[in-house]
């Protein structure tokens, strides 16, 4: 593999989201075969989700990036059934998806304390075993962060997520004139009077083909799917990466976003969507978005513009498209509003779909019971 010098990846390379480690569980201890002695099973390894952990952590922490849990006692005549070798935890961050060497998911931590078991000891010996012990499961485990978020901020480099998230958060990520500024994800918080707390994820832009993992692809897609809502986050002056590649407006842009999502995974366009646009403040941003929002009222008559592979088969549609400029804050309390509506309808839609599922079971439950059959014990009716 080559390795890039240029600051890009170097930079990227201090945040981690992915690890490969080896772990071990414990052997079982020896039988006793004269008193039909058991030996201790061995210590099983765990991965546990930590709320304050990295990757990152782990891996300076672990170096070697091997885990390997401890050995069952051997039964003795003192203690003829062995006690259980010591378990190993791995400390993981929360939204941590296992797989296995072959991409099989294990499990996902999507909570504290949450744990999943990756490679179990080995029984003790006994007398099924010719007392000999059995050796513990040996596995090569992947961890791969996906962020977990309210809000997941979309969009092309430049779009001014960062600024966005800057002003409705009080998260400080960097900031500056440029494409590619946010090379890690950025996490912060939108802190509301009722002391209700909103996560808001910025994420490394976009660019066409990441779905083929151009650029920053997988890296950003897959953190997209651990939001529970989108917040496109367009240019209204459009969008250009570089004099070699084409521009776009804000009108393709979105089209351009909504097409990346769909080919990486359709499900990601199923999640509630809000549209930002920003940059507002600029010069004959008014008309620009009057032609934006025309478009986006009649997007069939403008595909036309597009390639066959550029168009997605569904259009993405906002619940809320909110004006602003993360300069100037205009619009940013209502983004904020909005954004805090769009959740409450989700959690409510959320509950009510709940209630409904308990009513089925219980009315399923029901006619279960009255149609058995009267137990053949039955004291028949006078």
């Amino acid at each position: 593999m080559v390795r890039c010098s240029c600051p890009l990846f170097r930079k990227y390379g201090n945040f981690i989201d992915n690890l490969r480690l080896f772990t071990k569980g414990g052997s079982g201890g020896m039988g006793y075969p004269r008193l039909g002695g058991e030996g201790g099973k061995g210590g099983d390894v765990w991965v546990v989700a930590e709320k304050k952990m990295t990757l990152k952590q782990l891996k300076d922490r672990y170096p070697q990036k091997r885990f390997v849990a401890g050995g069952g006692i051997d039964s003795r005549v003192s203690a003829l059934k062995g006690s259980k070798g010591k378990d190993c935890e791995i400390p993981v961050p929360v939204g941590i998806s296992v797989t296995d060497e072959n991409g099989k998911i294990i499990g996902e931590l999507n909570k504290e304390k949450e744990r999943i078991l990756v490679a179990e000891g080995g029984l003790g010996g006994r007398l099924l075993t010719n007392f000999l012990p059995l050796k513990g499961q040996k596995r090569i485990i992947h961890l791969d962060l996906k962020l977990i978020a309210d809000i997941g901020l979309v969009g092309f480099p430049n779009a001014g997520k960062s600024s966005l998230l800057s002003q409705i958060s009080h998260a400080k990520p960097v900031i500056a004139d440029y494409a590619f500024t946010t090379l890690k994800p950025e996490l912060g918080k939108i802190m509301y009077q009722d002391f209700k707390q909103v996560s808001v994820a910025d994420l490394p832009g976009l660019i066409e083909g990441a779905h083929m993992n151009k650029g920053m692809g997988h890296k950003f897609l897959k953190h997209i799917e651990r939001t529970r809502q989108l917040l496109f986050v367009v240019d209204i002056s459009g969008f250009q990466l570089s004099t070699q590649t084409q521009y776009r407006t804000a009108f393709e842009t979105i089209i351009l976003l909504t097409k990346e999502l769909e080919l990486y995974k359709q499900e990601l366009q199923t999640k509630p969507a809000l549209l930002a646009v920003n940059k507002m403040d600029l010069p004959g941003a008014q008309d620009k978005l009057h032609e934006l929002m025309y478009q986006l009222q009649n997007p069939k008559d403008f595909l036309q513009l597009f390639e066959t592979n550029m168009i997605p088969e569904r259009i993405m549609k906002f619940q809320h498209i909110i004006p602003i400029s993360a300069i100037t804050r205009e619009g940013i309390e209502e983004l904020k509003n909005c954004i805090r509506k769009s959740l409450d309808e989700q959690d409510n839609q959320e509950k009510n779909a709940r209630h409904q599922n308990q009513l089925l079971n219980l009315r399923i439950s029901n006619a279960v019971s009255y149609s058995e059959p009267p137990s053949k014990h039955a004291i028949p009716s006078s």
